[in-house]
């Protein structure tokens, strides 16, 4: 069982990120025809014949939006699969982090209240994964400043998913 939760895009976002996304560009979606990218939306890969949009997302942004942060220079927007239409998003409870391949290498940066790093690292995803994801989230919220976590993809730095403040 996870210690943390990994947050998905909210539901209300992805409805804004279908008809035109952090980046001003309007949403184009495909039927898949291979699998295995992750989706934003429900915290899962896709398989071949979903119907399923990349799209601008800016976490930061966002959540500076909603919280009065002021994340200036460190706001930064990249590409996101998500769902083309309304899905059901991640199934609760989940007993593993997503996207959490042993070996696989993530960045776990973290943003104080203001949206500015205070700090991360990298992780290279051990063998049991949720338990090395607990420890360096536990890690990054012993900081006081910590307000949230993003984890992200090293390969190509995708926004993986974030993690708030308990």
């Amino acid at each position: 069982m996870t210690t943390y939760t990994a947050r998905a895009i909210e539901p209300a976002v992805l409805a804004e990120l279908r008809v035109s996304d952090d980046a001003g560009q309007p949403g184009v979606p495909y039927t898949a025809t291979e699998g295995g990218s992750p989706l934003r939306c429900c915290l899962r890969t896709f398989e071949p014949g979903e119907r399923v949009a990349l799209v601008s997302y800016a976490p930061l942004r966002r959540w500076a939006a909603a919280t009065g942060a002021a994340p200036g220079a460190y706001d930064e927007q990249g590409p996101v699969f998500i769902h083309a239409d309304p899905c059901a998003g991640p199934v609760e409870g989940p007993e593993a982090y997503p996207f959490d391949r042993p070996g696989a290498l993530r960045t776990l940066r973290r943003y104080d209240d203001e949206g500015r790093i205070v700090g991360g690292r990298l992780l290279e995803i051990p063998a049991e994964a949720t338990a090395g994801f607990d420890k360096a989230f536990a890690e990054a919220f012993a900081d006081p400043q910590v307000a949230l976590v993003h984890v992200r993809a090293v390969e190509y730095g995708c926004f993986q998913f974030e993690v708030r403040r308990p």
